[in-house]
C-alpha cells in the first residue's frame, strides 16, 4: 500500500489564486481616489473644480473619506488647503492617525504633478460611488424580497426612494461658460431661423402658436380650470393637431380617464360623431363608414396613452425617459397634477407634495429638453367669487409652487358654465360655442386672452374664424377654421362646419 503524498506547496498557491479570481470585490477606483485629493492640496484650482462633485462617502477608503472631510472643512471656513493645514485640521479632529499620519498625507502629494483632468477622474471615483450604492440598494431589496412579513408595496416604494435619492444627489451637471452658451443661442437661432414655421412644438391653435411660437423646450406649462370648463378636451384637440397635423409625437399621462375612454374623445373629434352615439354604440350605416375612413389617420398618429392611476413622480420620469429614447416624444402632457404622487418623499403635508411634484415636472422638461403640459384644479374661490368669474392665478389649487415652478400658467374659460350669453367685453360679443384660452403667467413671452370655438357635443376646441391671425395661418399654411393643413383636410374629407348642438361632462 502506498503511503499519501503530501499535495505540493505550489497547488495550494494556486488553488488560492483562483478562489480570489472567483470572488468579487465592491468597485473602487483607489489610485483615482490618491491622485483627487492630492491635487486638492496642491492646487486650489483643483478644489474649485471637484467640491461640488463629490462628497465624503464617495470615497471608498475610511483614510481617504477623513482627509476629504478635512478639506471640506477648511473650504467653507475659507481657509488655505495645502497639505500642512490640511495635517493640522485632522490632527484638530483627533483623525490624524486615522487618515494615516503625516507619512501617508505627504506620499499623497507626491503622486501628483498638478490638478490637470481632476474632474474627469472625480467623476470616475463618483460612478464608482453610485456602482457601490446600487449594489447594496439592490442586496437590500433582494434581502427584503425573500422576507414574507414585509408589505410588498412597502418596499417598492423604499425601493423607489432610494433610487430616486441616488440620483437627485449623485447625478450634477456642471456650471457653462457665457462664451459656449452664446453660441449655442446663436446656433438655435439659426436652425429657427432656417426651419420653416416655429421654433417650439406647434399646438394647431394659431392665435396661440402666434404669441408662443409652438410650446418651448424645457417648458413647465400648468393649464388650470374648474371642473367641467374642458381642460381634458383642450389638450386631446391639441394633442389630435400635434401628432396628425405636425407629426409630433406626443407623450398622455391620464391619471382620471382610461386609455380607452381618451381615444373615444379624440375618434368623435376626428370624425365627427357625438360622443353620446359613440358611448352608445348607436350608429346608422352611414357613420359606421364615416368612423372606419376617418380614424385611419388617429390610429397611425404617434400618440402613446398611459392610464396608471395614482402615478408617482419617480415612475412618470422612468416612463417619460423610456418613451423619450423609444418614440422620440416631443411633448407631454399630465392630466391632471393634483392625482399625482410623490411617492416616499411624501410627509402628509399636501402643499409640500405638489411643491416636489412641481419641481420634479420642470427638472423633466430640462432633462427631456420637451415641453412638459400639466393640468391642474382650480379652488372653489373662483365660484363663491362674485362679478367675474374668470380664473386669476390666486385661484391655483397649493399655488406657491405651481406658479413658481412653470414658465406658462393658462386658464380655460368657458363663460357659457355659468350661464352667461355675452362676453364681459364692449361690444358684449356672444359667447355661445366659444372659450377662452387666458395666459396669465408668460416667462418668456407677453399675456393674452384667446377666444377659441368649443364644439360641447364632440368635446372639441378649435380656431375661431376672427379674421384676427390670418397673416400668420397664410404663413403656416394652416385652414383658420379646421386648424389643419391642405394635405390634412385633404386625407381626413372633413372640414370643420360643425355646429355646437351639446356638451358632454369633462
Amino acid at each position: 500500500m502506498k503511503s499519501l503524498q503530501p499535495i505540493p506547496s505550489k497547488t495550494f498557491k494556486k488553488s488560492n489564486v483562483i478562489s480570489l479570481e472567483k470572488g468579487k470585490i465592491p468597485p473602487q477606483a483607489i489610485d483615482l481616489e490618491e491622485a483627487v485629493l492630492g491635487a486638492m492640496m496642491i492646487d486650489k484650482k483643483g478644489v474649485d473644480d471637484v467640491i461640488d462633485i463629490l462628497h465624503s462617502e464617495v470615497f471608498y477608503k475610511e483614510s481617504h473619506q477623513l482627509i476629504y472631510d478635512a478639506i471640506f472643512t477648511l473650504f467653507q471656513n475659507t481657509e488655505p488647503i495645502d497639505l500642512l493645514s490640511v495635517s493640522n485640521q485632522l490632527r484638530k479632529s483627533g483623525n490624524l492617525e486615522a487618515a494615516g499620519g503625516d507619512f501617508y498625507i505627504v506620499g499623497l502629494t507626491q503622486k501628483v504633478s498638478s490638478s490637470a483632468h481632476i474632474e474627469f477622474h472625480a467623476r470616475i471615483v463618483l460612478q464608482k460611488y453610485i456602482q457601490r450604492k446600487l449594489i447594496t440598494i439592490s442586496s437590500e431589496i433582494i434581502e427584503e424580497a425573500y422576507d414574507e412579513t414585509v408589505d410588498v408595496f412597502d418596499l417598492l416604494d423604499d425601493a423607489e426612494t432610494k433610487l430616486f435619492e441616488v440620483t437627485q444627489g449623485n447625478l450634477k451637471k456642471s456650471s457653462e461658460s457665457a462664451q459656449g452658451l452664446v453660441d449655442q443661442a446663436i446656433k438655435k437661432i439659426q436652425e429657427i431661423s432656417n426651419k420653416k414655421g416655429m421654433s417650439g412644438v406647434a399646438t394647431g391653435f394659431t392665435r396661440l402658436d402666434e404669441l408662443t411660437s409652438g410650446w418651448q423646450p424645457s417648458d413647465l406649462v400648468i393649464l388650470a380650470a374648474r371642473p367641467g370648463m374642458g381642460k381634458t378636451a383642450f389638450v386631446m384637440s391639441m394633442a389630435k393637431n400635434m401628432a396628425i397635423d405636425f407629426d409630433s409625437p406626443v407623450a398622455i399621462f391620464s391619471l382620471e380617464m382610461s386609455s380607452v375612454q381618451l381615444i373615444t374623445r379624440m375618434i368623435s373629434s376626428e370624425t365627427g360623431i357625438s360622443s353620446g352615439k359613440l358611448r352608445k354604440g348607436n350608429l346608422e350605416p352611414h357613420e359606421w363608414e364615416q368612423l372606419n375612413v376617418k380614424v385611419k389617420n388617429l390610429a397611425k398618429a404617434p400618440i402613446f396613452i398611459d392610464d396608471t392611476p395614482s402615478l408617482s413622480i419617480f415612475d412618470l420620469r422612468a416612463k417619460a425617459r423610456r418613451l423619450a429614447s423609444q418614440h422620440g416624444i416631443k411633448i407631454i402632457v399630465i392630466d391632471y397634477l393634483q392625482l399625482m404622487t410623490a411617492g416616499s418623499a411624501s410627509n402628509g403635508n399636501r402643499e409640500q407634495e405638489i411643491s416636489t411634484i412641481s419641481r420634479n415636472l420642470k427638472a423633466l422638461a430640462k432633462e427631456l429638453s420637451i415641453p412638459v403640459i400639466a393640468l391642474s384644479q382650480l379652488s372653489r374661490a373662483v365660484e363663491t367669487r362674485g362679478g367675474s368669474k374668470r380664473p386669476l392665478l390666486s385661484d391655483l389649487r397649493e399655488s406657491g409652487a405651481i406658479e413658481q415652478d412653470a414658465d406658462i400658467v393658462s386658464f380655460i374659460f368657458r363663460p357659457e358654465y355659468y350661464g352667461l350669453t355675452e362676453w364681459d367685453d364692449e361690444e358684449h360679443t356672444p359667447c355661445e360655442g366659444q372659450a377662452e384660452f387666458i395666459v396669465a403667467k408668460h416667462r418668456n413671452g407677453g399675456l393674452e386672452n384667446i377666444r377659441l370655438k368649443f364644439t360641447g357635443h364632440l368635446a372639441q376646441f378649435s380656431n375661431l374664424d376672427d379674421g384676427s391671425s390670418s397673416e400668420f395661418q397664410s404663413k403656416m399654411n394652416v385652414n383658420p377654421t379646421s386648424g389643419m393643413t391642405p394635405s390634412a383636410e385633404e386625407a381626413f374629407g372633413i372640414h370643420d362646419n360643425l355646429e355646437d348642438d351639446g356638451e358632454v361632462p369633462f
